[in-house]
């Protein structure tokens, strides 16, 4: 099966932090692979904008060095490299400052394209950035900017800054990115639900017993420490990745398929969120690796603070007071240095109201698990009789549907979320991407959990480096009689 790849209208795409890490691992080799899939046009221009005193000839050699580093197999096989590089071009340009920026609206004068300009880098730098677009007639009714987290660190600042971009870019001209929204099974979720009569019907609290959101991570805080100690899990996972895959799951069917009406559906979720009580929050810290603390160290040894309190690893039990999921638990949790990589959404169902089996009575449940990475792919668990002799012994099977297997999924398995979401921007389709007041209601929720474990003085539970997390994590569950999936590859 070949997916089918419609092109774009011919773009500019100007790349603030044009030489950055994220550039260089994801945006630049992404979009070498849509072109190489026919997606771009030649006409086309990517644009890098930077501080580093570069010319054209040099940035080009830094994006071919990018995309054979991190452009994997599909770039690899692709000879078209010089062709896209043709279509670079690079300013030096200071984004508080003046310096470069007639330049870029020279670059970008007398052309009838869309124009995009996604700011890859650090948040306090966005503000600045949009000023001197409008000061330079770069802000136009058609001009589209794309923001990455973290969307402020709090309902305060999250809020200071839409009104920042608001001041110079419409709503609808703001793309806030969420990698995760990009993801193919994320998308399929959206179809499975609301494309098959199957399930919608079975979707809410008469049928469902729990509700589990996993994000688990082998890797620690890496180079991020000093980032990642003042955000923690609560904020640089729960608030946004979690949260919208929540929305996902919980939401309720939108009229259509549009940007507003899924998103006014998710923001339903968000506002319906109940008060986490204290006694249904877990938060961890993951301790160094026996044998192994040089090359593996503690958390607090990675980010040179040995005092800290922030979490690498967060559960939470979550309720929605609505008519759909009221008394249906939603269970997430998220960590780093855990057992293995891996992105689930598993949906358990309850058990049959009367079950004629009695040997195998509460031994077997429906199970819909929608696996996000690293294999993508839904099974749904099905009881089934045994095959062979010796009486009604029943066992769970799955029904799979695995892209790499049930697909010839080669094209759709490589496709990168930021090549899809970065496409989405082009054609100015913002279902995959949230709105200020989205944003704004998930710090509402947020905040307050956060103020009451630092008001309580809580301090993370050490979990060792490799297990699932904190012994209490399981406790929690275990106390409502249920236990969490087996996080595993």
């Amino acid at each position: 099966m070949v997916s089918r790849v419609i092109p774009v209208d011919t773009f500019d795409l100007v790349i603030f932090g044009g030489t950055g890490d994220l550039a260089r691992r994801k945006i630049l080799p992404g979009l070498f692979r849509r072109f190489c899939a026919g997606q771009i046009p030649a006409g086309a221009r990517v644009i890098g904008a930077a501080r580093s005193a570069h010319n054209t000839d040099e940035y080009r050699q830094i994006v071919r060095e990018a995309i054979e580093e991190f452009g994997g197999a599909r770039a690899d096989a692709c000879d078209h490299l010089d062709d896209f590089l043709q279509m670079i071009e690079y300013v030096v340009i200071d984004a508080r400052g003046d310096d470069g920026w007639k330049e870029l609206a020279d670059l970008m004068a007398g052309t009838d394209r869309i124009e995009a300009y996604y700011f890859s880098v650090a948040p306090a730098l966005f503000g600045d950035i949009a000023k001197r677009l409008k000061k330079w007639g770069l802000a136009d009714a058609g001009a589209r900017i794309v923001v990455e987290k973290p969307f402020g660190r709090d309902l305060t600042t999250a809020r200071a800054l839409n009104k920042t971009l608001a001041t110079y870019f419409n709503e609808d001209q703001i793309y806030r990115i969420d990698h995760y929204l990009g993801k193919e099974t994320v998308q399929n979720l959206m179809a499975v639900r609301f494309g098959n009569m199957l399930f919608e019907p079975l979707w809410n609290s008469q049928y469902v017993d729990h509700i589990q959101i996993t994000v688990a991570e082998t890797v620690g805080v890496a180079g991020r420490g000093d980032y990642y100690d003042n955000a923690g899990a609560m904020r640089d996972m729960v608030q946004n990745h979690l949260m919208q895959l929540l929305c996902l799951i919980a939401m309720e069917p939108p009229a259509r398929f549009s940007p507003d009406a899924v998103r006014d559906e998710k923001l339903k979720v968000i506002r319906a969120l109940e008060p986490v009580e204290p006694h249904h929050i877990v938060r961890g810290q993951y301790q160094a690796e026996p044998g192994n603390e040089e090359q593996h160290p503690s958390y607090r040894t990675a980010v040179e603070n040995p005092r800290s309190r922030t979490e690498s690893f967060i559960a939470l039990r979550i309720e929605i007071s609505n008519w759909r999921w009221a008394g249906t638990p939603f269970y997430v949790r998220t960590g780093k240095r855990l057992a293995e990589r891996s992105s689930e959404i598993t949906v358990v169902f309850k058990d049959t109201p009367h079950n004629i089996f009695e040997e195998d009575a509460g031994r077997h449940r429906n199970v819909l698990s929608i696996h996000l990475q690293p294999n993508e792919g839904i099974t749904l668990g099905v009881t089934i009789k045994e095959p062979g002799p010796g009486g009604m012994r029943l066992i769970d099977v799955p029904l799979d549907m695995t892209f790499a297997e049930t697909l010839d999924a080669d094209e759709i398995e490589h496709v990168d979320a930021y090549e899809r979401l970065i496409m989405d921007v082009i054609r100015g389709n913002q279902t995959l991407f949230m709105r200020c007041d989205e944003v704004e209601a998930a710090w509402e929720w947020t905040d307050p959990i956060i103020e009451g474990w630092e008001a309580r003085n809580d301090v993370p539970r050490p979990y060792d480096f490799g297990s699932t997390g904190p012994i209490a994590a399981h406790e929690m569950l275990r106390r409502e009689k249920r236990e969490w999936r087996q996080v595993t590859e």
